[in-house]
C-alpha cells in the first residue's frame, strides 16, 4: 500500500514513521509512505497556501488551488488512491473503517491547518475522517493515528498471524480481554488461575467473558458522559 500525506509540516512525521511497526512495514516493502509538502504547490513568489475567510472571521483558510494541485500530484502515482480529508467534522474513525481502508491500494491523506480548508476541496475527497470530538492544531497527528491503525493491519506487519484479529475492536467493536505475563504474583496481585490451568477451552471462555465485561463497562461510561 502507498500512503501519501499532504501537509505543511512534513518534518513532524519523521520520529513516528522511522520506528517500530511503521518502520518495519516500510523496510519490508509492505507499505510506502510519501510526504507531499503543500507549500511546494503554493501560489506566487511567496508560495501562498492560505487566505482570509469570506464573510469575515478570525484565522486563515487553506486555499483550494494548492490543495487541488497537491492531490493531483499524488494521484499521478496511483489513480485509484482514496482521498481522505482529516477533519473534526468527518466521520468518527472506528476499527471497521480502518479495516476497509487497509484493503485499499493507496490513500491520500490531507492535513488541514489554521481554521480549516476551503469547503470546495471536499469535491475532490472520497471521505472526511475525524479521530474524535475535539480540535487539534492541524491534521498531522490524526494522519499519524490513521496511518498507524491502517498499516498494522497489512498482512506481514505484525508478528503473530492472529495479532490483529484478537485485539480490541476487531470483532463487533468488542474490547480485548485482560492480558498477563510473568511473574505469577506482583505486589500482591496474582495472575488468574484459569490462565495457569492449561485448559484451553476454559481459557477461551474466560477471555470471552472478560471481553464482554470490559466492553459493557466502557459502553456504560460512554452513555453517562
Amino acid at each position: 500500500m502507498k500512503i501519501q500525506i499532504i501537509t505543511l509540516f512534513p518534518a513532524m512525521f519523521g520520529g513516528v514513521f522511522e520506528h517500530s511497526m511503521l518502520f518495519k512495514a516500510q523496510d519490508k516493502k509492505l507499505a510506502e509512505i510519501e510526504l507531499i509538502n503543500l507549500r511546494d504547490h503554493g501560489l506566487g513568489p511567496r508560495r501562498t497556501v492560505d487566505d482570509t475567510p469570506y464573510g469575515g472571521g478570525d484565522g486563515m483558510i487553506l486555499k483550494p488551488e494548492p490543495l487541488a494541485a497537491a492531490i493531483a500530484q499524488a494521484k499521478k502515482s496511483n489513480k485509484k488512491a482514496k482521498v481522505i480529508l482529516l477533519s473534526p467534522g468527518g466521520e468518527r474513525l472506528k476499527q471497521k473503517r480502518v479495516r476497509e481502508l487497509s484493503r485499499e491500494s493507496g490513500l491520500i491523506l490531507v492535513c488541514g491547518r489554521y481554521e480549516g480548508y476551503d469547503e470546495r476541496i471536499t469535491s475532490l475527497a472520497d471521505a472526511e475522517i475525524s479521530i474524535g470530538d475535539y480540535v487539534l492544531t492541524g491534521g498531522e497527528i490524526p494522519a499519524m493515528v490513521l496511518v498507524d491503525a491502517v498499516v498494522r493491519l497489512i498482512p506481514g506487519v505484525l508478528g503473530g498471524e492472529t495479532s490483529a484479529v484478537d485485539e480490541s475492536f476487531s470483532e463487533a467493536d468488542k474490547l480485548e480481554y485482560p492480558q498477563y505475563t510473568r511473574p505469577e504474583q506482583w505486589q500482591g496481585l496474582k495472575v488468574p488461575d484459569v490462565l495457569l490451568s492449561g485448559d484451553h477451552a476454559d481459557i477461551a471462555r474466560w477471555r470471552e467473558q472478560q471481553s464482554l465485561k470490559r466492553t459493557r463497562r466502557r459502553q456504560a461510561r460512554t452513555e453517562t458522559d
